[in-house]
């Protein structure tokens, strides 16, 4: 498989050195290379969002000086959560940072707002291929309101669906034992997931 440049953003609540960001960043480097950002809020040691237009003028940011450092490859946008949502604003909104971004990796994606709205007018405004990774006990992403969704997008997209995953893809412990599997396996099914979204774009 050809290698690709993967930006890997973090959600709301931990930074890129989190134990959970760090786990991902190691097992996508199946795919290539892969860098991790910081927004302006957690660099400063604040636990409140930047606004959006902060966020993505960062991720913007972060993906220029990642290209640079990688120029010969292509771009896949993954993040956790919120960063996936600022990954997708990136795209949506073009510029040169974001040209050629070959696909956008949604681990949780952050569907439903604080206040119960469905926030899908990014989605609804993509064009570049998009996979997402949803756990089934993600209250911030229920699969009917995904799917309803995924209907009415222009963009190219995939659904990988965590058996009792929460928003973070961890699985309860009960099920894991009924599955005869760990949360490990849950992972590397994640993982495998992504690679093969990745390799069947080819060269789209």
């Amino acid at each position: 498989m050809p290698e690709h440049l993967v930006l890997l953003a973090p959600g709301a609540g931990a930074p890129s050195t989190s134990p959970w960001m760090q786990a991902w960043a190691r097992r996508l480097r199946a795919l290539g290379p892969v860098v991790t950002l910081d927004y302006p809020y957690a660099l400063a040691g604040r636990r409140r969002p930047d606004p959006l237009p902060r966020l993505i003028d960062a991720h913007r940011e972060a993906l220029a000086a990642a290209r640079a450092a990688h120029p010969a490859l292509p771009v896949v946008l993954a993040g956790k959560s919120m960063g996936s949502r600022v990954g997708c604003h990136v795209v949506a909104e073009g510029g040169a940072e974001a040209a050629d971004v070959r696909a956008l990796v949604c681990l949780g994606y952050p569907l439903v707002g604080a206040t119960g709205k469905v926030r899908d007018e990014v989605l609804l405004a993509l064009r570049a291929p998009v996979l997402f990774v949803q756990g089934t006990r993600d209250r911030l992403c229920p699969l009917d309101r995904l799917a309803a969704v995924r209907a009415r997008m222009t963009a190219r997209s995939a659904l990988h669906v965590v058996e009792a995953g929460d928003h973070s893809l961890e699985v309860t412990k009960g099920w894991l034992r009924a599955a005869g599997r760990s949360q490990g396996d849950v992972d590397e099914a994640v993982r495998r997931a992504v690679e093969r979204f990745v390799v069947a774009l080819g060269g789209a």
